[in-house]
């Protein structure tokens, strides 16, 4: 899975031409462009993109619009779409998250196929987005443990018999457990960080019926080698998620050879593609 997240200073030359810093609508236009590429290059090798919603949020009202015909053109393109918005809230607040996001036009307003979540407001603040997940066929990837280093200051804090992530993860188990479906994973998955290899290990033991989505690996640390124990004996229950380190593949030295930052982009997913189906298909080898 390629992660959509636009930078304008990290930007090809081409698509920074004319864009005045602070021009918001300039700035989206050439995001949108950025990001429709991205997915013209990547469309036939991988399964998936995740925009980062975050980084079309700061323009104001023309990132959004960008960012909607960044999720429009992924689909035409015949790929999933995982909204990273890590939304949460209450009641009927968060039951319009969901509605917002999960399903596909006009079930929704976004069209996504999943989405990511907070648990951190608790089982009540979950449900509304299992229950629309259910209802339209679509995912949810909870956070249970998060790949940035400072991670461990809540999650991996004492709670009862516990740490935080693995009560979260218990619970996310459960409830994946009671939609699963013929694949054995339910609708309801985990994101679990690259970057903390043993933790994916352990939570992979403990949630044989949650699908993984597994950002950090690339540029954030995570080896090809860290992230293998989050896949089953047969090599599914997960994907990979790679942004900076394919998008901006242009900016590295051993793609100085590349015809185009287009041509780099495809070189770097080749690249992650089989050294994470190598890794994979080594561990499952060995399970």
């Amino acid at each position: 899975m390629v992660g959509i997240d636009p930078r304008l200073g990290n930007l090809p030359a081409s698509l920074r031409e004319g864009v005045a810093d602070g021009d918001y609508s300039q700035i989206a236009t050439a995001f949108e462009s950025f990001g429709k590429e991205i997915i013209d290059v990547v469309a036939p090798m991988v399964a998936a993109i995740k925009p980062q919603s975050a980084f079309f949020e700061q323009l104001g009202p023309a990132g959004t619009v960008a960012l909607a015909n960044v999720v429009d053109h992924a689909v035409e393109k015949g790929l999933l779409v995982i909204m990273d918005g890590k939304r949460n809230d209450i009641g009927s607040t968060a039951m319009a998250y969901a509605k917002a996001y999960l399903g596909k036009k006009p079930d929704s307003a976004w069209g996504c196929d999943a989405l990511t979540i907070n648990p951190y407001m608790g089982d009540d603040s979950l449900q509304p987005f299992i229950d629309r997940s259910l209802e339209t066929g679509s995912g949810l990837f909870t956070l249970v443990k998060t790949s940035n280093p400072g991670s461990n200051t809540f999650q991996e804090l004492p709670c009862g018999s516990a740490k935080l992530y693995q009560q979260v993860a218990d619970w996310v188990q459960n409830a994946a457990q009671e939609c699963q479906g013929k694949c054995g994973y339910g609708a309801i998955g985990a994101v679990v960080g690259a970057t903390h290899p043993d933790h994916l290990a352990e939570l992979r033991h403990r949630m044989p019926n949650t699908f993984f989505l597994i950002p950090g690996f690339g540029a954030q640390g995570g080896k090809a080698s860290d992230i293998a124990t989050a896949f089953d004996s047969q090599g599914s229950g997960a994907i990979v998620n790679s942004s900076r380190g394919i998008i901006f593949a242009y900016e590295k030295s051993e793609y100085a050879n590349a015809s185009s930052w287009q041509h780099a982009v495809e070189l770097a997913t080749e690249k992650a593609i089989a050294v994470i189906g190598d890794a994979v298909n080594t561990f499952t080898a060995k399970a």
